[in-house]
């Protein structure tokens, strides 16, 4: 499920590779088909939220396998950072869990993942059977981090150096997130909030999610469609930052004249996804670090 980009500091160029993607040289990368997905990308480059995702070109046949074209968004940048979070109160589709209780079987490599995470979250019939459901594994997982309470989780965050942290899964506090993301920007103001001096068009970390709430409240797509596992990107080197909506895989499009709100709690059956809750948690979390980052810059 991780969709970190791993960035090549042997290279110079804009060399990507992300977990089940391919990378290419000359500003753009390939990502293995999934005609949702593309469906999506296609939709969005006609929406107000096409500054916000990369830019799909298309399709292209390596050998035999299909892949999607998409926008380096790594390009330019030297010793990148980067995060991925994952939005969303859920990280499953109504189908899937429909699909899961219907055939309620029991699934050991699932009970395995459970125990290694928390050996106390089986129940004793569960311990005995040594086996869980697909339905209950899904909907455990997504407590055992902050998106069930606070919309999004970190994936996890690559520094400047190249090395990866993905253990993120004991945050679920605003506090931890503000912490994390005062080490993911290492306290710099220009980072986080556009501040006397501007990074990019893009603007800083705040000032882009504050423009991406505008764009999302205006979009048709987004009204219209479930968002599943879609990941907020954020990128920064020492002159630039933005983040980008990336992996529209599980993203369903809603029944005829069915909207969702995206900031609702869930409930089976309404298909909401609490994207937006999500990002009010990230905007404020951002914003507490920007606080403490003017402290320690006062401080200093």
């Amino acid at each position: 499920f991780l969709t970190m980009m791993h960035w090549s500091l042997k290279r110079q160029s804009s060399w990507v590779q992300l977990a089940g993607h391919q990378g290419i040289k000359g500003g753009e990368v390939l990502k293995l088909y999934s005609e949702l997905e593309a469906k999506c990308l296609d939709s969005l480059m006609r929406d107000p939220l096409r500054p916000f995702v990369p830019q799909y070109y298309g399709l292209v046949t390596r050998g035999e396998h299909c892949y999607i074209r998409l926008e380096d968004l790594l390009n330019g940048l030297r010793r990148p950072v980067i995060m991925d979070c994952k939005m969303g109160v859920r990280t499953f589709q109504e189908e899937e869990l429909i699909k899961a209780q219907t055939k309620p079987n029991l699934r050991s490599d699932m009970y395995q993942k459970m125990v290694k995470v928390d050996p106390s979250a089986p129940t004793a019939e569960e311990h005995e059977q040594k086996g869980v459901t697909k339905w209950r594994y899904l909907q455990w997982r997504d407590t055992t981090s902050s998106t069930s309470t606070l919309g999004f989780r970190i994936e996890g965050i690559m520094m400047e150096d190249g090395t990866v942290q993905r253990d993120f899964r004991k945050i679920h506090t605003l506090t931890q997130i503000t912490e994390a993301l005062l080490y993911f920007t290492r306290s710099q103001l220009d980072t986080l909030v556009s501040h006397r001096k501007v990074l990019t068009s893009h603007n800083a970390y705040h000032s882009r999610l504050v423009d991406l709430k505008d764009a999302l409240r205006s979009s048709e797509f987004f009204r219209k469609h479930e968002v599943i596992g879609s990941s907020l990107l954020f990128v920064h080197d020492h002159s630039k930052a933005s983040v980008w909506m990336i992996d529209f895989g599980k993203t369903m499009p809603l029944p005829d004249s069915k909207e969702v709100q995206h900031g609702i709690p869930w409930v089976e059956g309404n298909r909401e996804d609490g994207y937006l809750i999500g990002l009010t948690s990230i905007l404020t979390a951002l914003s507490q670090a920007i606080s403490l980052a003017e402290g320690q810059q006062e401080g200093s």
